[in-house]
């Protein structure tokens, strides 16, 4: 039962788009999903509630730095993948958040000012390991990036988490219209209808390589207990 962990300090940074993509495509591949939406924002909570219930996907809500060990915990027994997506925010519930987690993924969009803000993850991060003996697996996840285009702003982060020697996934969150469609029509990314959003395949191909790339960091053990071979199904 693997738990990824989203976090950012800085909003706007695509930690909730991020968990959406992970999660859609961890449902196509039939595995259990539980998110814990930790965000007072909610949006992976409207979500859900325009997707209608499934079986295989669990969404957890209005939770605290005093509720997410004992959502996690709930979590675990229901077995798959955990996903949690945080607010914006420095404060206990993120230290909780990523002392629970098998792998925390920073989102950054293509600008210094959101590599600053996941740069306050990684102090927290180094923080653990120097003073608590505590190592967890982490990388950064750029997000937004347009696919024909190289910004100087984005080259710009590249260079930020180059020269802390912070380790970047190969394959970023490119700019899709799908991305930003789900959240308002619901379901999962490859539920879309490709008449209606464009580029639909080229999303669900950026989906696909961005979660064998994140399932690959995931410790052998986790992702074993994880991986379930039905395909989803509504629930009754």
């Amino acid at each position: 039962m693997p738990v990824i962990t989203f976090a950012n300090t800085k909003g706007g940074a695509g930690k909730t788009t991020a968990t959406l993509i992970v999660a859609s495509e961890l449902l196509r591949r039939g595995q259990r999903v539980t998110i814990i939406d930790a965000d007072p924002r909610g949006w992976i909570s409207r979500w859900h509630d325009l997707s209608g219930r499934t079986a295989q996907l669990s969404v957890m809500s209005g939770i605290s730095e005093d509720s997410i060990e004992a959502a996690v915990s709930k979590a675990r027994k229901r077995g798959g993948t955990i996903l949690i997506d945080l607010p914006s925010s420095q404060d206990a519930l993120l230290a909780k958040a990523i002392g629970l987690a098998d792998h925390v993924l920073i989102p950054v969009q293509g600008c210094a000012m959101d590599a600053a803000g996941g740069a306050e993850v990684l102090e927290l991060l180094r923080e653990l390991d120097e003073r608590c003996g505590i190592q967890i697996p982490h990388s950064v996840v750029l997000t937004r990036v347009n696919a024909a285009v190289t910004t100087r702003a984005l080259q710009a982060a590249k260079q930020f988490l180059e020269e802390r020697n912070i380790r970047t996934l190969k394959h970023a969150i490119a700019e899709r219209a799908a991305y930003r469609d789900v959240f308002g029509k619901g379901g999962t990314i490859q539920a879309l209808n490709a008449a209606e959003v464009s580029n639909l395949d080229k999303a669900i191909e950026n989906s696909v390589r961005l979660v064998d790339e994140i399932m690959a960091l995931l410790p052998e053990r986790a992702t074993r207990s994880a991986t379930r071979k039905p395909a989803l199904k509504a629930a009754a």
